[in-house]
């Protein structure tokens, strides 16, 4: 196809130079934008011949790492509304997308917190649930959710810790003995 447009083109050129050419009207305009196209338009000219443009998912488009295309298909046939924008499924994405990097973000510190000598972190059900118990907002958002083996938040109420004595030595405890 190509070299069918170079051969023409070249014709057209060739006849448009001669001195007995004596074109109508309808056969120059015909011969200047054949010449056009395979001058100007030819790979590597101005213009070139486009490709076919590869498909960008809307993910890549928004840059983000979550499927906004999924979202947008779940939120159709889950019957959330009758209508759905064309932003809601990226804005819902973005969302979902900080989220979890901030709970992943405070998991792996709670990991490396936990194996301190190892160059190597984890992330395991009890990190998360330390990240988000010791985060407020995080608490606030996931307070009714329960996390599979992740174990309770360390806590021993105040009094329940037997009190320390700030006296002399030789004071005795005043506390009674459960001893008959």
């Amino acid at each position: 196809d190509a070299n069918r447009d170079q051969s023409v083109a070249y014709n057209t050129v060739f006849q448009l130079t001669s001195p007995n050419f004596r074109p109508q009207r309808t056969q120059s305009a015909r011969a200047l934008s054949q010449l056009f196209n395979v001058l100007i338009m030819a790979p590597g000219g101005k213009g070139g011949k486009k490709e076919p443009s590869k498909s960008k998912s809307h993910s890549s488009r928004a840059e983000l790492q979550f499927p906004v295309g999924r979202i947008r298909r779940l939120l159709r046939k889950g019957n959330y509304a009758s209508r759905i924008s064309a932003t809601a499924p990226v804005f819902l994405a973005s969302a979902l997308e900080y989220l979890c990097a901030e709970i992943l973000e405070l998991a792996g510190k709670a990991a490396q917190l936990t194996k301190k000598n190892s160059k190597t972190y984890r992330i395991n059900p009890r990190h998360l649930l330390l990240a988000i118990r010791k985060d407020n907002e995080l608490n606030l958002l996931l307070s009714h959710v329960t996390i599979s083996q992740g174990g309770v938040i360390p806590n021993i109420h105040e009094d329940l810790i037997p009190k320390k004595n700030k006296g002399k030595k030789g004071t005795q405890d005043t506390s009674q003995s459960q001893e008959y």
